[in-house]
């Protein structure tokens, strides 16, 4: 494996939450899973939901859940642009159990998609980083 880095962004309407070097990142896209390592292909693609794995130059992981949004990569540079999006070390397992449970018991009456999503996404995130 090639020993050049990637710069990451991973980006929430409100703050930079996440900025850094990583040998990889792997998202979920409307067209499928997607990993990127260095030297990548450019790409623009709608990003769904999910937990986002980045493997940080050091070797460590790092998981952040994110909402819908886009992600770009091009020149070694990758930007998660996302409404909402939080750092798996700062979820609280429990709470956001709980936060997905409720969106479970109201059904699909005035629960959109994005948000079952993001609800799944930080439960993932906060049980990875645990």
């Amino acid at each position: 494996m090639s020993d050049k880095t990637l710069q990451v962004e991973v980006v929430a309407a409100d703050r930079l939450v996440w900025s850094g070097a990583a040998t990889m990142v792997r998202a979920r896209t409307a067209e499928g899973d997607i990993g990127v390592l260095a030297d990548h292909a450019p790409v623009l693609s709608v990003l769904l939901g999910c937990a986002v794995e980045i493997t940080e130059a050091g070797g460590s992981k790092l998981i952040a859940a994110v909402s819908d949004g886009f992600l770009s990569v091009a020149n070694n540079r990758v930007s998660i642009l996302a409404d909402h999006a939080d750092l798996a070390k700062d979820l609280n397992r429990a709470t956001v159990q709980g936060e997905l449970d409720a969106l479970n018991a109201a059904g699909d009456e005035g629960v959109s998609a994005a948000a079952r999503r993001l609800a799944e996404a930080r439960v993932t995130a906060a049980s990875l980083a645990s």
